[in-house]
């Protein structure tokens, strides 16, 4: 069998368990948090989840099948390695770019939603003057 072949074959395996890795527990453990930003409405919390984790995979699973050409054949063991570690180097840095901007975007949501449960301050009555002094 050709190198190259090989190569596409471990750099999807591996791709392809790192993103199922990343995606199921960023799902269990986003679960909490999504929860406390819903109000503990668990129910939109867990379909916010189920979202977020299927957008998850299709965007890194689509990069993936993108990312797979090498641009040229690989002829030793040693150029399959090192085309490894560019490809999944890559995979393994976008899959933290796409965490940290959920990170991001969650934790504006969040900061947003426990604003507005904030209590308002009292407002001064409007129009009122106060009395004359020494009158």
């Amino acid at each position: 069998m050709d190198l190259t072949v090989v190569t596409y074959a471990v750099y999807l395996l591996i791709s392809i368990a790192l993103t199922l890795w990343v995606g199921h527990t960023l799902a269990r453990s986003g679960r909490v948090f999504l929860v406390d930003v819903m109000h503990g409405d668990r129910k939109l919390a867990d379909a916010v989840n189920h979202l977020l984790t299927v957008g998850f995979y299709l965007v890194n699973f689509g990069f993936v099948a993108l990312h797979l050409e090498l641009g040229g054949g690989v002829d030793t063991v040693r150029e399959s390695f090192e085309a490894l570690s560019v490809k999944i180097g890559t995979v393994l840095l976008v899959l933290g770019a796409l965490h940290l901007a959920n990170v991001f975007v969650l934790g504006r949501i969040r900061r947003r939603s426990l604003a507005e449960h904030q209590p308002v301050p009292p407002v001064p009555p409007q129009g009122w003057t106060s009395p004359a002094v020494g009158v």
